[in-house]
């Protein structure tokens, strides 16, 4: 088989990650092959030649994208010229919904095979999209448990690889050596604040989950507060939005893995953060604000009962949600109080945290998106029509 000339499509931080294995592995099974796509500065060292980075698209919310249109426009024309040009020879999206979905719809009606990694949760609310994707793609790495028997009903190729968390390195720094990195005080409980990577979550978040750290550690003196400050993010995004004392301000650590490890309790915004949280056993709670009309649009089409993910792969609410008006010291401090005290409340999470780990499986996510690859590529081969094929981009 020729080296094939792959597109992987990446719009944010953590697609730029999960990206970045998955470049990795298919390097080491197609050594000469061409990585083209958007994504990150992860991907960019593995490899992928990027055609637009994330600081233009990492964009989230109905409302928040709007002003955003005129630049999605000319990039997907610009995507889309590319995949008719026949040069690529399979489109692998990662998450990113919309966009991706569109981008895996019109490589199909030109003939380009499409293995989408980590499904957009169009599941939960627009069952049609579902469809839509099941129908388009030739192969759906999913990575929530439960996403594989959706798609299969219908009528999808989709095979649960596992989650990308699980292959992150198991190697961190102990409580010692954490706390002597960061200036933290190993004797004392630790309340971690992550408002998110993007700059409106902090905008959204910063404000109050600040607030109730603050509540926390008026209640209970001997509580240390400290914030998970994102890759790139301007620090003077979180430091505008406290209100207090100056001496009294959270620190800020870089280190937000291990950050969660070492916290007695932590406060985490929807996403893939609640994940993390689980896999690491910390007790928490979960937040999230968005714009006031994205959240009117989503109350009305939004279909399962829980946003956090470490929710949904339980089954059940495991961990306590706030929401919008809810995202406030006065609601958010006395659950926290409770995990961060010796509580009923904070042993039973501990046990369901236990059971979310065990549902997940094992490793090799990355390696098992490469096989699906090489076995479409394979199969399109079979059919006549190897990589780089120059018809194919005539294919309406």
């Amino acid at each position: 088989m020729k080296a094939p000339t792959l597109l992987l499509l990446a719009g944010e931080t953590s697609g730029d990650q999960h990206g970045s294995h998955v470049a990795r592995e298919l390097r080491a099974r197609f050594p000469h092959a061409r990585l083209l796509g958007t994504g990150g500065a992860a991907m960019e060292a593995e490899g992928v030649e990027l055609l637009e980075g994330l600081d233009e698209m990492a964009v989230m919310g109905f409302a928040e994208v709007v002003s955003r249109l005129p630049f999605f426009w000319r990039l997907e024309r610009r995507i889309r010229k590319l995949v008719e040009s026949g040069e690529i020879d399979l489109v692998l999206p990662i998450d990113y919904p919309g966009f991706n979905l569109r981008v895996t719809e019109h490589a199909h009606a030109t003939g380009v095979p499409v293995v989408f990694y980590i499904a957009p949760q169009v599941w939960a609310w627009k069952a049609g999209r579902t469809a839509r994707l099941a129908r388009a793609t030739d192969r759906i790495a999913v990575i929530l448990p439960f996403e594989e028997e959706i798609f299969r009903a219908e009528g999808g190729r989709a095979e649960y690889v596992g989650h990308p968390l699980l292959d992150r390195d198991d190697e961190l720094p102990d409580l010692q050596v954490f706390s002597s990195r960061w200036g933290l005080d190993p004797s004392r409980p630790i309340l971690a604040l992550f408002p998110g990577s993007r700059k409106q979550e902090i905008r959204r978040h910063a404000g109050p989950f600040l607030a109730a750290g603050r509540d926390v550690q008026a209640a209970r003196p001997h509580v240390q507060v400290v914030v998970a400050r994102a890759p790139g993010l301007n620090p003077a995004l979180l430091r505008s939005s406290w209100e207090g004392p100056e001496d009294l301000r959270p620190r800020e650590v870089g280190d937000s893995r291990s950050l969660l490890r070492h916290a007695r309790v932590a406060l985490v915004k929807s996403g893939t953060s609640t994940l993390e949280a689980a896999l690491e056993g910390t007790p928490f709670a979960v937040a999230y604000r968005t714009h006031p009309l994205t959240w009117q649009i989503a109350r009305r089409v939004v279909r399962v009962d829980h946003v956090a993910l470490a929710n949904l792969v339980a089954g059940r609410g495991v961990v306590p949600e706030f929401l919008q008006s809810d995202v406030s010291s006065r609601v958010l401090t006395p659950a926290l109080l409770e995990l961060l005290d010796d509580t009923p409340a904070r042993e039973k999470m501990l046990r369901e945290l236990a059971g979310i780990r065990e549902r997940l499986g094992s490793p090799g996510a990355a390696r098992r998106v490469a096989e699906l690859v090489a076995e479409v590529l394979e199969e399109r081969a079979v059919e006549g029509r190897p990589p780089s094929d120059p018809t194919r981009g005539s294919r309406s």
